[in-house]
């Protein structure tokens, strides 16, 4: 039975896919869909991600077989084919991509053969047929991977005991996608680790084809890359760890770190150093600054990996009062709402709050309404409307966020708490 999704948060599992392959350096996909794909699946992700879009080729730039009546009714291989064709001629890429839009998943057309015609040719060219209605956009990063495992990670040569890749910050589903890579990188290099992010630092698809060579994948979200984790560690013995939800703060940000050296047995003594450093420059900052917010009860509605890092954050370092926390994306494996409920449960000094999984705009509004005790609302640009109903204090901090740019703006990590609670103030 079809129900209605009053303002979902993303768009098709084709946006998901354009969106992770727009935060690649030098990679272009190609659209095998109707007119207007292109530029609609570009809104519903990128255009909702802090008014940045992709730096490489985006929206009505991305090429595109842009399908008719006569593709329906004959089918439109040719015309993918001399579309790919007019995008190496024009596109200077290191790789080219084929997506689906629904017609063409619906018309079953062939687009395998026609990019195996160019990889014949020498081409960089890889399908993944996957039509937009066969999900939504947080299936579309596990649909890259999935792809990149089956056909473009290389068989390792050798292993790098220091190599580790980062998954799990999904580009521009997380508006501070950018900074928060940025910081995680960073601190697990004071550790002595070279850290495939894939998407900073023009990082590029030979990343993508090398990393078979890491020592660890480090997956920070609660529920998201299940499949690419286990083949990853079942293909080419790459084995992952999960931090679920993302690492904010002192407290959160030094288990993840205590986490990571365990998994990769790295010196205890550089461990702890890293941390009393990153303790001492965090705290100076908070000194600074007693007094300036006061005790707060607070409600946060976002995705799983925010609202677990910005409420542990808020409840163990702030001694801010969780209320309610509302999952905000669709979950469906009980193992992961349970995993999801475990974190929120187990905070050290705060009892648990209400969790509520919705993903309907009329829901959480419902919700956050009804409690009645709130003083702060953290969540996106959707629940604006209802935190000034309340009257009550409210920040803008996850997925979509419309009314606001962002570049490399970070909450995760230590640096990135400072930012949260410069947003919080700011916000009074």
């Amino acid at each position: 039975m079809s129900e209605v999704v009053e303002n979902p948060r993303g768009g098709c599992v084709l946006a998901g896919i354009n969106s992770v392959l727009g935060a690649i350096d030098r990679v272009c996909p190609i659209y095998h869909a109707g007119p207007g794909c292109c530029m609609q699946s570009t809104a519903s992700d990128q255009g909702q991600s802090g008014n940045k879009s992709s730096c490489f080729v985006s929206s009505v730039s991305i090429p595109s077989t842009n399908m008719l009546e006569r593709e329906v009714v004959f089918g439109g291989t040719q015309k993918l084919q001399s579309t790919i064709q007019g995008a190496i001629d024009i596109i200077d890429a290191d790789a080219y991509f084929v997506l689906t839009g629904c017609t063409a998943g619906i018309i079953g057309d062939d687009i395998e053969s026609i990019t195996d015609q160019f990889k014949e040719e020498g081409h960089q060219v890889y399908p993944i047929d996957t039509p937009g209605f066969a999900g939504d956009s947080n299936l579309g990063y596990e649909v890259v991977w999935n792809t990149m495992i089956n056909q473009v990670v290389e068989e390792p040569l050798k292993k790098e005991e220091n190599l580790v890749n980062l998954f799990g910050i999904i580009p521009y589903h997380e508006p501070f996608w950018s900074g928060n890579l940025e910081e995680i990188s960073r601190l697990l290099k004071k550790l002595g680790l070279k850290v495939n992010t894939f998407f900073t630092e023009h990082q590029n698809m030979e990343h993508i084809r090398t990393s078979s060579q890491a020592a660890l994948n480090i997956i920070l979200h609660p529920w998201i890359f299940k499949g690419p984790a286990r083949k990853f560690e079942e293909r080419f013995a790459v084995p992952s760890i999960r931090y679920p939800g993302l690492p904010i703060g002192a407290s959160d940000t030094k288990r993840f770190l205590l986490m990571v050296g365990e998994a990769l047995n790295l010196d205890d003594r550089l461990v702890n150093q890293v941390i009393e450093e990153e303790d001492d420059y965090v705290y100076h900052y908070l000194a600074q600054s007693i007094g300036t917010l006061s005790w707060k009860r607070f409600a946060v509605a976002a995705d799983a990996g925010t609202a677990l890092g910005i409420t542990r954050y808020l409840a163990n370092d702030y001694s801010f009062t969780p209320v309610l926390v509302v999952i905000t994306e669709p979950i469906f494996r009980q193992e992961d709402k349970e995993r999801i409920i475990a974190e929120l449960t187990n905070l050290e000094y705060a009892r648990p709050p209400k969790v509520v999984f919705a993903s309907d705009q009329y829901e959480i509004n419902k919700v956050l309404m009804e409690e009645e005790d709130l003083s702060l609302i953290i969540g996106s640009s959707n629940e604006e409307e209802v935190s000034s109903l309340k009257e009550v204090q409210f920040i803008v901090a996850a997925f979509p966020i419309k009314d606001r740019l962002i570049f490399n703006r970070a909450y995760a990590g230590y640096r990135g708490s400072l930012t949260l609670i410069e947003d919080l103030y700011d916000n009074l």
